[in-house]
């Protein structure tokens, strides 16, 4: 092999190994900001007490802290990502998740919880830590408070005061029906598909598919044995009725049936 051959050889091996260095890091990167994605306990979906975890090492958060990834909310409970402090509207800016998407800390059961209202003499922010369980409440309440102000009035009783044979079925037939929602933290119609839900009387438990295998794993086996493909979340189970997406009527329909006990 000639010189300038053997030159081209060690430059694409280097190449190639610089590439496979980025590619690791992007997945550490995506790893970092969606949590433990191999995680063997169950998701807590609320019904469980809040578990004790350990402190969080300090977190020194600047304007130009590098990496850095800030998670809002706004007044309708829905979250919203910003890189910069700058970033983060008025309204967000009281109480805002901060993590840095090269580190793992504040991505499991305690979040680092910052208040950029106020700036210290040295340039830094003061942040807190908050355990998962109070940041996920704190979301479900803003959501429900939310809905309670802009839920539509009952409808009014058809003639002889019934609702009518196709009306969605009423809320105390709906008292033993529990609703499985498979979605994601991030996922906007996976909050509105609960919501719904829960406006309706109708207890539903949500399950994160990407921080609990287990769960993503019932899901697809409800798909594989309902004959459907998960192209999209959430996937709701509705006593055995498995609806893809997030649609009102279709959900209505789902718990209409299991009201007339004529569940798949």
């Amino acid at each position: 092999m000639t010189g300038a051959a053997r030159g081209t050889a060690a430059s694409a091996r280097v190449t190639a190994a610089a590439r496979a260095r980025r590619a690791a890091a992007l997945l550490a990167l995506a790893a970092a900001a969606l949590g433990p994605a191999a995680c063997a306990e169950k998701r807590d979906d609320g019904t469980a007490p809040a578990q004790a975890s350990a402190e969080l090492p300090p977190l020194e958060l600047r304007d130009d802290t590098a990496n850095l990834m800030l998670t809002w909310i706004d007044e309708k409970g829905d979250t919203h990502v910003e890189l910069r402090p700058a970033d983060v509207p008025a309204e967000g800016r009281t109480m805002v998740r901060a993590m840095l998407s090269d580190r793992t800390e504040g991505t499991r059961d305690v979040f680092y919880v910052a208040d950029l209202t106020q700036k210290r003499a040295d340039g830094t922010y003061t942040v807190r830590t908050m355990p998962r369980r109070e940041w996920e409440s704190l979301l479900e309440k803003r959501r429900a408070e939310h809905m309670a102000k802009t839920a539509p009035p009952p409808a009014a009783p058809g003639p002889g005061g019934s609702a009518g044979a196709g009306a969605p079925a009423a809320p105390s037939q709906l008292g033993g029906v529990t609703v499985i929602i498979y979605g994601a933290s991030w996922c906007k119609p996976c909050h509105q598909a609960a919501d719904y839900l829960r406006a309706k009387g109708v207890a539903a438990i949500v399950k994160d598919i990407e921080e609990d295998p287990a769960a993503a794993a019932e899901m697809q086996d409800k798909l594989a044995k309902s004959h459907q493909r998960g192209g999209s979340i959430p996937i709701i189970d509705v006593r055995g009725q498995i609806l893809v997406g997030f649609s009102p009527g279709a959900i209505d329909q789902a718990l209409a049936r299991a009201a007339r006990g004529t569940t798949l």
